[in-house]
């Protein structure tokens, strides 16, 4: 792993894009894409893609979609005490919630923001209970709710994970914040530059949605616009692989994630045999991964009268809270097949695809 890659990470984790407030997120990847594409376009929902053209017009359209959102929480209301009561965005643990820096995002500024707890001593002698997102509360400081009115708080303003991302001991792991689906947003950037001198024999459409943990919107509005004959989605997924065992799903150090089933899609049979191929062909580490969440692809997959899709993830510890922990060799796994995937992917590998 580069330096240079290292840094594209700490960069894009960092920065901040909870679902439909990804415009953070959206400018980085104009800036950095630019350079490597034909055309830059944008879907209606906010979503972004470069196209890199293929050898002629009536090259087959393959999208590569990773997706710009990551959990967070928004402000529903404001106490009199100045402290605020959140609904999240996207799927939290609420044991993992309470005691973080977050950052508040207003028009006015950005705040830093500590989510409530109880201390220990408070809690003797009372019955434990299972927390609710409903009952943590936000905390800037404010004395009043008139005060956080005054610094520009209103319902519907957003608040992040503040985190920086590091490298762990053994140089082998990192920790941070948004690595779903900033890993998507990295190997998008990555494959871009790593295909700037080369001739596709389809025309490549890889970006990033946004509102996918919200509810997989984004995708809906960019595979209507930009039509693809096929679909890579390119995100994370959790690692259950703490205890030992050799047969959970989504083991780090093992390669990437081929993503067989989840409860929005089936692999198809010809998809899965095209993947397997090509990684073996290329000796790309993977393992098999089912899952109970679900990726872009599962809404994408449905659309345009069905689109032949599939997942190269990269799985990863404690992911929907603020430190994510994640092996580099996974990463450069699905790097690798992704990139082998684009330059083998023509006319004939799609009439494979829809062969039954």
């Amino acid at each position: 792993m580069s330096n240079e890659t290292i840094e594209l990470i700490k960069k894009t984790t960092e920065l901040k894009g909870v679902s439909g407030f990804e415009h953070e997120v959206r400018d980085f990847m104009r800036q950095e894409m630019t350079p490597y594409v034909d055309d830059i376009q944008l879907d209606g929902l906010g979503g972004i893609f470069g196209i890199k053209n293929g050898i002629d017009t009536q090259s087959p359209k393959l999208m590569v979609a990773a997706h710009m959102d990551e959990v967070g929480f928004m402000v529903s209301s404001v106490t009199a005490k100045g402290l605020m009561k959140v609904v999240s965005l996207g799927g939290w643990n609420p044991y993992v919630v309470s005691a973080q820096r977050f950052t508040l995002i207003t028009q006015k500024g950005e705040y830093p923001v500590v989510s409530s707890s109880i201390p220990p001593h408070l809690l003797k002698n009372k019955e434990s209970s299972t927390p609710s997102i409903d009952s943590i509360l936000f905390d800037g400081g404010f004395e009043s709710k008139e005060e956080a009115w005054e610094y520009g708080v209103r319902p519907g303003d957003v608040l992040v994970p503040d985190v920086q991302t590091i490298e762990m001991a053994n140089g082998k792991t990192l920790v941070g914040k948004a690595w779903d689906n900033r890993y998507g947003v990295t190997l998008v950037l990555e494959l871009l530059k790593k295909l700037e001198k080369e001739t596709l024999p389809s025309t490549l459409i890889a970006g990033a949605n946004v509102q996918e943990e919200v509810g997989l919107r984004g995708t809906k509005g960019a595979v209507t616009q930009f039509k693809p004959d096929a679909f890579l989605a390119v995100d994370c997924s959790p690692a259950n692989d703490i205890n030992g065992d050799k047969e959970a799903f989504g083991r780090l150090g093992e390669g990437f994630l081929l993503r067989i089933q989840d409860p929005g899609m089936l692999l198809s049979k010809e998809m899965k045999e095209f993947l397997l191929d090509t990684a073996e062909t290329h000796d790309i580490p993977y393992q098999y991964f089912f899952s109970k969440g679900g990726t872009d692809a599962g809404a994408a997959h449905q659309m345009n009268k069905g689109i032949p899709s599939a997942v190269i993830g990269v799985p990863a510890r404690y992911i929907h809270t603020h430190q994510s922990l994640f092996r580099i060799d996974d990463y450069e796994a699905a790097k690798e097949m992704v990139y082998q995937t684009v330059k083998a992917f023509d006319q004939s590998v799609l009439e494979t695809l829809r062969a039954f």
